[in-house]
């Protein structure tokens, strides 16, 4: 019995020190699995990244072997080499972000205008069946126009000023924004809506709760094809309608061309390509999200 006496206290004491030890697994387990993390952000991203960067290198390549063939004078044609140092250069101006922030916001203004507009006329068209058979086609039939088509008009009702190009890009964009929304709405199961009757939905509160979710992910696609709508015709309006004072993207681009500086014309249209490209990530960022909240995508 004595010699069993001095055993009893380490049993606490081993059992203690196991604790630690699963404490400090539990630790190293942790940072291992962050580094996965990581190594797993870092190998989607560059999944997503090298095409790009792939076209992005065979674009450029290209462009080179052109401008060594000698197709084109070297003042009508100029090397990437001469347009990235003259995109270098007017990124540092303030003249450029004065340019940027105009053109975003007439872009900005011209597609939530339309984006209100386009959801009002699809919601109504979606709803009523007289109504859809009068101006169903007749919203397909406006978003296939060129916008360029409509600007004789708009200088014609507003002259040379901001209301002539929102006039277009409303024009342009609002039937994309319409056609989304009533496809979407349209594709609404029917026993959706018979429940969301029963639980006694009527009216805004239908649409709100029912209508309008169920039919966001073409309501998406809509509001994506809307602005590439409101973009082109965006920069149609800016190099056709020279608004006094509002130096846009479009003016500068327009007084490159005037003044025959090839290297800053192109550096310019570079400009509203990766405006176009982060435009177009973000949508996708949302149309992305939109599909793993309904089961459509791993996440």
């Amino acid at each position: 019995m004595p010699t069993d006496a001095p055993a009893a206290p380490a049993a606490p004491a081993a059992a203690e020190r196991n604790a630690a030890a699963d404490r400090v697994t539990g630790l190293d387990a942790l940072e291992l699995g962050g580094a996965t993390d990581r190594e797993r952000l870092a190998a989607r991203f560059w999944r997503s990244a090298w095409p790009k960067l792939l076209a992005v290198a065979i674009v450029i390549a290209a462009w080179q072997a052109v401008v060594l063939a000698e197709l084109k004078p070297a003042y009508v044609l100029p090397g990437p080499a001469e347009v990235f140092d003259e995109l270098g250069a007017i990124v540092t101006t303030g003249e450029f972000w004065d340019a940027v922030r105009l053109t975003m916001t007439r872009a900005v203004i011209g597609f939530l205008l339309a984006v209100v507009i386009g959801t009002v006329v699809g919601a109504a068209v979606a709803t009523f069946a007289p109504l859809r058979a009068a101006i169903g086609s007749l919203i397909t039939g406006l978003q296939t126009m060129p916008s360029i088509i409509w600007f004789p008009l708009a200088i014609l009702l507003f002259q040379l000023s901001e209301s002539a190009i929102m006039f277009v890009v409303i024009i342009g964009a609002a039937p994309s924004v319409a056609n989304g929304l009533i496809s979407g709405i349209d594709y609404v199961p029917r026993t959706w809506l018979r429940v969301g009757q029963v639980l006694g939905m009527r009216g805004i509160a239908r649409y709100r709760h029912l209508i309008l979710p169920a039919s966001l992910p073409s309501f998406v696609s809509g509001l994506k094809q809307g602005w590439a709508f409101s973009w082109r015709s965006l920069m149609a309006g800016e190099l056709l309608v020279i608004v006094p004072g509002a130096l846009s993207i479009g003016v500068r681009l327009q007084s490159a061309r005037e003044l025959n500086e090839a290297a800053l014309l192109i550096a310019w249209i570079i400009v509203v390509l990766l405006i176009g490209i982060l435009i177009d990530v973000l949508f996708n960022a949302a149309d992305n999200n939109l599909r793993r909240r309904w089961g459509l995508k791993q996440p």
